[in-house]
């Protein structure tokens, strides 16, 4: 690149010094032939410096740097591209871990759900059970009571009538005729008052 530029500049160079020689001399000393090996010498030896400073000091700083610099974006890419990488594998994991964890808390509820009518089932039949036996004992004591309600209540009309005669009359009467009437009024109105 460097000699391309080189041989540029001295064709550069002859076009212009043929162009002077036909022109006419005289004028300006940069156009006069006699200076020009000087001139074309001092044209050399600046721009080969030159080209000599670009090419060795400045151009690898350049390169250099625009490589560093193109390694570290490379690099950061790289590094941006594994941690979207990894970011997308722990969301993935907390996506997972959520939906277990969702799955685990609806089994959870669904056997405590499970749990406790299976208990209020049992309670409610133990308490069934209980009520039924309650019933039961109730009205066999209701039951007992009505069959024995007429024979106590005859016994307590005799003796309360007996009772009332006594204080009435002043006399003491017979308890078996006493007995008698009330058993007699008691079959005539057992079917009124007790449904026999």
């Amino acid at each position: 690149m460097h000699i391309r530029l080189l041989i540029k500049s001295l064709i550069l160079n002859s076009v212009l010094i043929h162009a002077v020689q036909s022109a006419e001399s005289g004028g300006m000393p940069q156009l006069n032939p006699e200076f020009w090996i000087s001139q074309i010498f001092w044209l050399i030896i600046s721009f080969g410096s030159l080209l000599i400073v670009l090419s060795k000091i400045i151009l690898p700083k350049i390169s250099s740097n625009l490589e560093s610099r193109k390694s570290q974006i490379i690099d950061n890419i790289e590094t941006a591209e594994k941690q979207r990488e990894q970011a997308e594998k722990k969301i993935n994991e907390f996506e997972k871990i959520i939906l277990e964890s969702k799955i685990k808390a609806k089994t959870l509820i669904n056997e405590s759900r499970q749990k406790i009518i299976e208990n209020i089932n049992k309670k409610k039949g133990i308490l069934e059970s209980q009520i039924n036996d309650e019933i039961e004992i109730a009205e066999k004591e209701i039951s007992d009571l009505k069959k024995k309600a007429p024979e106590k209540i005859n016994i307590i009309a005799i003796e309360t009538s007996a009772d009332l005669l006594k204080e009435v009359i002043g006399v003491e009467v017979n308890k078996s005729s006493v007995s008698a009437i009330v058993e007699d009024l008691s079959k005539k109105n057992k079917e009124k008052y007790y449904g026999v």
